[in-house]
């Protein structure tokens, strides 16, 4: 149930983040907090403005550091973790620096490209 209540949460927070290309990352926690809040209450706000934040970071991203991220050649790295926006990935995996965008680094993992936040190691877009 727990599980079934979560995605039911993540679910309307991505919705109104997803309409809006042009939200930033403050927009989609904020309006992941209120759908979640409304949902669990506190609980559901933490999870929804984590959600909301991590979509919010992934629409913010240039198109050029997507291209740039597409033009590297690094190898695959194999984890048994599963690739998540939102996720840190392991301390393992070598982060690498997007050319031209210091503020960006990238990840090649299980055959895809990441984008990671490198304060903290979340994978905040995965490069189709």
């Amino acid at each position: 149930m727990k599980f079934r209540t979560a995605m039911t949460v993540a679910a309307l927070a991505l919705a109104p983040t997803l309409a809006m290309a042009q939200s930033t990352i403050r927009e989609g926690a904020e309006s992941g907090a209120a759908a979640g809040g409304q949902v669990l209450g506190p609980a559901g706000a933490v999870v929804g403005g984590t959600v909301g934040a991590a979509v919010g970071t992934a629409v913010a991203i240039p198109d050029a550091v997507i291209t740039a991220v597409r033009g590297e050649r690094v190898p695959s790295v194999v984890v048994r973790e599963r690739v998540v926006v939102g996720e840190p990935l392991p301390t393992t995996v070598v982060l690498h620096p997007v050319p031209r965008h210091t503020e960006y680094r990238y990840a090649v993992v299980n055959d895809q490209r990441v984008i990671v936040d490198p304060g903290t190691r979340r994978v905040i877009r995965i490069v189709e």
